[in-house]
């Protein structure tokens, strides 16, 4: 399983003008499709006047992923979809785009719709930049004090987030780790304290 995903590092507005024109692109930082529509809905009411809310947003990890997209009125496949496949051509996740659209008059074609939305779309993701994020498991480690000092060196090898650490009798580590280096950090542990030690997965 792929434990790396990426979304947008900041939530972000960039305004794009075509013949007269205004097409609005929003990002913004969604993890379920509950939460993609509740930021929708608060475009479609702050932008009242506007003429469409065209949008696309994917939610999940790894094969887990939801996603949608609406023209919103626009002719079919000029908006939602051109929007999706810059979302995805990002490779950006738990990440919704709106490109909002205040009519100008002059008609711009399915054509320059599509190249329109696809380039708020690409404007406001550039703009938002892109953030690397990992699923993490949580474990608890127990080890005699006289290992810890080899422990840090492995730790700070993996790159592993120290959540807590109590020390008395024995050292107990609590931990978060990306989890494609999860066998590395047990293989790593069971050999420097010599089988000795204890390892937990902590139960989200």
């Amino acid at each position: 399983m792929e434990d790396a995903y990426l979304t947008i590092r900041a939530e972000s507005r960039v305004e794009i003008k075509i013949k007269d024109s205004r097409f609005i692109g929003e990002t913004f930082l969604v993890g379920t499709p509950e939460d993609a529509s509740a930021r929708l809905e608060s475009v479609r009411k702050r932008e009242f006047a506007a003429t469409h809310h065209c949008y696309a947003w994917q939610a999940g990890i790894d094969k887990v992923t939801q996603f949608k997209y609406s023209d919103d009125g626009e002719p079919s496949g000029t908006a939602g979809r051109p929007i999706y496949d810059v979302l995805t051509g990002a490779g950006l996740t738990n990440t919704l785009v709106v490109v909002t659209r205040y009519f100008g008059g002059t008609k711009l074609g399915t054509g320059g719709l599509t190249h329109a939305y696809s380039d708020a779309a690409k404007a406001v993701i550039h703009e938002s930049g892109s953030e690397q994020h990992f699923l993490t498991t949580t474990l608890t480690l127990r080890m005699a004090f006289s290992c810890y000092d080899r422990w840090l060196r492995l730790q700070h090898k993996l790159g592993a987030t120290v959540i807590d650490a109590r020390f008395g009798e024995n050292v107990v580590v609590t931990l978060a780790i990306r989890n494609s280096l999860v066998n590395v950090l047990r293989n790593g542990f069971v050999e420097l304290t010599a089988g000795k030690g204890r390892i937990d997965i902590v139960e989200a």
